[in-house]
């Protein structure tokens, strides 16, 4: 996976990892970051996938006359 908008490196990863007393290597540090923005991908899509369908519940509210 290749993510172009990346906002965290694998060296701060690796970084703010070992603050939290979890020690991987460069390799460790890019599956995990991949795993991480794999999930905000997919946690995007369902947000956008629930607003459509509350826009559409709404768009087939029954209207006045």
């Amino acid at each position: 996976m290749n993510y172009t908008d990346k906002k965290i490196s694998d060296k701060r990863a690796i970084a703010i990892l070992a603050k939290n007393g979890i020690q991987v290597d460069d390799e460790e540090a890019v599956i995990i970051l991949e795993f991480l923005y794999l999930v905000s991908k997919n946690l995007s899509k369902n947000k956008e996938e629930k607003n459509v369908g509350i826009l559409k519940e709404k768009s087939n509210f029954r209207k006045s006359s």
